[in-house]
């Protein structure tokens, strides 16, 4: 599954999911192809209380992709999930 952290670059620095990648909601639909070009690729969005990851989801399925899921917010996933 493709890690997106939808967050903002300060938050991402902060700390994020080990294998997560960074796209900000805003520019989601712009940049997914770089990353995941297959619209049945899986995709797991979060952001700090999942609103945001919301948003993202909704944009990328409204685009075709079928698993996009939205994995809600940091606070709670990395207590579950390794973070750097």
């Amino acid at each position: 599954m493709l890690i997106i952290d939808v967050r903002t670059p300060d938050e991402f620095n902060a700390g994020h999911l080990a294998d997560a990648i960074h796209i900000e909601y805003q520019y989601i639909l712009m940049m997914i192809d770089q990353y995941a070009p297959d619209k049945t690729a899986e995709i797991g969005l979060y952001c700090h209380a999942g609103v945001r990851s919301a948003y993202a989801q909704y944009a990328l399925l409204d685009a075709g992709y079928v698993n996009a899921v939205n994995l809600g917010g940091f606070d709670q996933l990395k207590r579950h999930y390794p973070f750097v």
